[in-house]
């Protein structure tokens, strides 16, 4: 297992480097000019070409794309253009709310949508099945901005449960204000994931209760229950623990909505300013911080297969 870990991360170095040089010409290539946007509406065109100039921006492509691989190759992902802070720092400073808004999520999805899941797959046909049905479609439906705001007017317009917006860090405030601001962006983040996750359970539980060792524990008397959870749910843990290792992948482009909408200082919301911005350094670091957790996540999910499987072996 050792030796396939060792392969798995030395084979992520050419896919971070593909991600990289990917990243660079498109933004190098796509339209719009930092300069022009730091310069403001005003500047003339001496005042935006020594902006270029002092950014580098007026360098041939091949020269910048040098000089930015051989800052990554010495740890350093560069300099914001605007904030003039390394973009690690950047990173470091909104990194909290967006991996505790993840992990908020992921648990409450999998705790919901698992059990909801294996339910319908037990209750075949019948209402409840159908219920989770019409939640799959409708989960997937329904935009994430627009559910969230959808939650911000009934649980804190008209019911006044919750705040609106903002964020409360849990180290800082405590936990109860830091549970009552991440519910709303919890419960908008996670309907997608509740729906992509409770369908694949039930997929997979109702094919594996079709199975003949199924049909021989319940013949030798053992509870629902205990078939459900020992012989069915983790016999079809794999391709459950796949779908969640997708689901997480699949939040990264949630976050940045999710974090807009509810106003919190997270990634998400450092990608849009990013973007809106044109600050090539921080979207660059960004986009390979974000491919390196999704690929360390697979390589998480990959490695828990043998938990679930013991036939499983690297």
């Amino acid at each position: 297992m050792y030796f396939y870990i060792l392969k798995r991360i030395l084979s992520t170095i050419p896919v971070m480097i593909i991600v990289a040089l990917f990243v660079f010409l498109m933004l190098r290539l796509a339209p719009g000019d930092p300069a022009a946007v730091i310069a403001g509406d005003y500047a003339t065109a001496e005042d935006v070409e020594r902006i270029r100039e002092q950014l580098g921006l007026n360098e041939p492509i091949p020269v910048q794309m040098y000089k930015w691989v051989a800052q990554l190759a010495s740890g350093d992902l560069g300099t914001a253009i605007f904030s003039k802070l390394p973009v690690t720092t950047l990173i470091g400073q909104r990194l909290e709310p967006t991996l505790l808004l993840a992990l908020s999520t992921i648990t409450f999805t999998v705790l919901v949508a698992v059990p909801l899941g294996t339910l319908a797959a037990y209750k075949a046909g019948s209402w409840v099945d159908r219920f989770v049905m019409l939640f799959s479609v409708a989960g997937f439906s329904v935009p994430v901005f627009v559910l969230g705001y959808v939650l911000i007017y009934l649980l804190s317009m008209q019911l006044k449960i919750l705040p609106v917006q903002g964020y409360k860090s849990p180290f800082e405030h405590g936990f109860i204000e830091f549970f009552r601001h991440i519910i709303l962006p919890t419960l908008t983040l996670s309907v997608i994931y509740i729906a992509l996750i409770a369908r694949m359970t039930r997929a997979s539980v109702q094919e594996v209760l079709q199975e003949d060792y199924v049909r021989t524990a319940r013949a030798k008397g053992q509870s629902e229950f205990k078939i459900l959870l020992r012989h069915a749910l983790r016999n079809a843990a794999v391709p459950i623990v796949t779908v969640i290792g997708l689901g997480i992948a699949l939040m990264i482009g949630g976050v940045v909505v999710t974090e807009s909408v509810f106003n919190i200082p997270g990634l998400g919301r450092l990608v849009l300013d990013a973007v809106l911005a044109r600050d090539y350094p921080v979207i660059q670091g960004l986009i390979l911080f974000f491919s390196f957790v999704y690929i360390l996540i697979n390589l998480l999910i990959d490695l828990s297969y043998t938990l679930f499987d013991p036939r499983i072996r690297y």
